[in-house]
């Protein structure tokens, strides 16, 4: 989805918009349309305390580290 952050030149909040082309973006505190969108950086995703499914070294094919490569 094209959800983008950006601050407003006029009254500084920062506020997050769906934006599709040819979208002209607001402000939603003063609706001013002097606005600079900023680099988003995605979130880690979360979990339960879920971790992914590991090769326990031994069953199944190799990881590919070093210490974990079959024997003959």
């Amino acid at each position: 989805m094209p959800l983008y952050e950006y601050a407003c030149q006029q009254c500084e909040p920062t506020f997050k918009a769906l934006v599709f082309e040819g979208d002209t973006v607001e402000c939603p505190e003063c609706a001013a349309t002097r606005v600079t969108k900023l680099l988003s950086v995605p979130a880690k995703p979360q979990s339960a305390g879920a971790n992914l499914p590991m090769s326990s070294c031994g069953e199944g094919p190799p990881c590919g580290a070093p210490w974990c490569q079959r024997k003959g």
